[in-house]
């Protein structure tokens, strides 16, 4: 009797990976094909859809380290910890792109790669620097409890940055040369077009971190695994 098997079902890391990429494809055709060109900045306006996407998603990043790092606090699990350090990382790698492609951008609609008094730029730099100097802290503490204790409370700290980033363009001079503002209280300052296009770009960023997540924390526990058998094999030996 021939006993059929079972197929195995694609794991989290692989589904995500693949929304990730159908929703990129469907972003690139929309920015490149389908939203109008900008009256103002023309085509160079398309950067807009990676740009902001990229900067959301990293503030998106901040605050899940930030609500592990308050989960660890509350329940002392280790793992939350790695799920805390994890976004993060990648928070910061997203950081560096939206700091490149904004200054891209400014180069090509100000003429200049930065202009300090731009109140969004200076505090999206602050918030930056601030959880790079994480990494710091943490790997200046030996593993263990201490340490996951440190970077949780730093992680809380940084998060509470965020609304300074948001705050800033409200209360921006007037005569300042600042970021067009995407959102009002009238809701989307854009047709629908662009609305649509920026939605699907913000998902494809999301989607992308995700998959990352979930690829860099399989293999994060991977590496405690091994090193957790080599030093069970070094005791024994």
């Amino acid at each position: 009797m021939v006993i059929g098997s079972r197929r195995a079902r694609p794991d989290g890391a692989t589904v995500a990976a693949t929304a990730t990429a159908m929703l990129m494809a469907l972003a690139l055709g929309l920015i490149f094909f389908y939203v109008p060109t900008d009256v103002d900045q023309g085509y160079s306006q398309r950067i807009f859809y990676f740009h902001v996407p990229i900067a959301m998603t990293t503030y998106t990043l901040f605050v899940w380290s930030a609500v592990n790092a308050a989960r660890y606090l509350w329940r002392r699990d280790m793992s939350l910890d790695l799920k805390s350090y994890v976004p993060m990382h990648l928070g910061v790698i997203f950081g560096s792109l939206t700091l490149a492609t904004g200054s891209i951008w400014a180069r090509i609609s100000w003429g200049h790669w930065w202009f300090w008094g731009d109140t969004q730029l200076t505090t999206f730099l602050i918030i930056f620097l601030f959880n790079c100097a994480y990494f710091m802290l943490r790997f200046s503490v030996e593993p263990g409890e201490r340490r996951a204790t440190y970077s949780a409370v730093y992680a809380l700290l940084g998060v509470g940055l965020i609304p300074l980033s948001v705050l800033g363009v409200r209360f921006a001079q007037r005569n300042e040369l600042i970021h067009p503002i995407t959102f009002n209280s009238n809701g989307a300052n854009m047709d629908g077009s662009m609305f649509l296009t920026f939605l699907v770009a913000l998902a494809a960023m999301l989607s992308l971190a995700v998959t990352m997540y979930l690829v860099e924390l399989r293999g994060k526990r991977i590496d405690d695994r091994l090193r957790a058998i080599r030093r069970l094999a070094e005791a024994r030996g």
